[in-house]
């Protein structure tokens, strides 16, 4: 054994080197971190904060790690959470992604990201159209395909509400295949957990979801992943192929990320940007990447509002064309 050939000397100054970077990892690391998930259990948010959860506290940069899932409003029930108790959630971080810029737009909720403290977007995520396994569809174009028959023959379930980002991915898909996006009979429930039930049950042909989803999916064996939204394959599931690559010209990501508490201090913003900024030089954080196929996109502060201003004109004339803005 290794230790079997270290000198006395070398094992008590290995032993000292080990306790110094100890104690050096614990005075940098932040006491605690609350990750509040506006949606329930299996969702794109769910698995984003206990992925990062689960690399934080693995790596040592946070010593306690809690989740809390609160599902209501697509995400409005946890979006005036935040800011209703914001003086007693001075180290909580919501996940959120592009649909709190497309549900602020369509009015599900009154408040914008405005209202809360933007911390970063941190990874993006692929759309995916997965069926179940035992469904008579082996590719997306064969469901193009009865699409362009009968649209309403083709029920598609999604995690979130109508008009939200599974149903506008949904719509996008449909429209780049030369169909109408209107047409999409997209059937809503809170959750992805609970759409997945939909598809097994038979209520619905198809699932729009997260690609890091599917792949959870896919391994477990409960469904096949006909397409993703990337601009090229993913090293995740190599075999699963692009919209671009059927014929079908678009592409989506969806980017996750953190908010805060409105009002927090410049301080603790800085702390929770600096952990973030550690954690992705973790190989903590890349089994976890690498396990969910996500891409890092790390937009801190500043530049997380810009961006999230520039999606916001983007996302809202999309949604005009796709019809579901005025």
């Amino acid at each position: 054994m290794f230790l079997n050939k270290l000198s006395k000397g070398h094992f008590a100054g290995a032993v000292l080197a080990a306790a110094i970077s100890s104690v050096s990892l614990s005075a940098q690391a932040l006491e605690s971190v609350h990750f509040l998930i506006p949606g329930g259990a299996g969702g794109g948010w769910d698995s984003t904060a206990r992925g990062t959860g689960e690399a934080l506290s693995k790596s040592g940069l946070v010593e306690t790690i809690s989740y809390e899932n609160m599902s209501g409003g697509g995400g409005g029930k946890a979006i005036a959470h935040l800011i209703e108790t914001a003086s007693q959630k001075q180290d909580t971080l919501m996940v959120n992604s592009t649909p709190i810029v497309i549900r602020s737009l369509s009015k599900v909720f009154p408040q914008s990201f405005r209202d809360l403290t933007p911390v970063a977007a941190t990874i993006g995520d692929y759309g995916a159209f997965v069926v179940k396994k035992d469904s008579p569809y082996t590719s997306f174009t064969q469901v193009v395909e009865d699409y362009r028959k009968n649209p309403r023959a083709i029920k598609i379930a999604g995690g979130s509400a109508r008009g939200s980002m599974d149903h506008l991915v949904a719509a996008m898909a449909f429209k780049a295949a030369g169909g109408e996006p209107r047409q999409v009979r997209y059937v809503a429930y809170d959750a992805g957990g609970k759409a997945m039930a939909g598809l097994l049950s038979g209520e619905t042909q198809l699932l729009s979801t997260g690609f890091s989803e599917a792949l959870a999916l896919a391994e477990a064996g409960e469904v096949r992943i006909l397409v993703m939204t990337g601009t090229e394959r993913n090293e995740a599931a190599p075999d699963v192929p692009t919209l671009k690559e059927l014929g079908y010209d678009t592409s989506f990501v969806n980017w996750r990320g953190f908010f805060a508490a409105p009002g927090l201090a410049d301080s603790k913003k800085a702390e929770f940007i600096d952990t973030l900024t550690k954690m992705y030089d973790t190989p903590e954080w890349e089994a976890v990447r690498a396990r969910n196929g996500w891409t890092e996109i790390f937009k801190p502060d500043a530049e997380f509002v810009s961006f999230l201003e520039a999606q916001e004109q983007e996302v809202g004339a999309l949604m005009k064309e796709l019809g579901f803005l005025k």
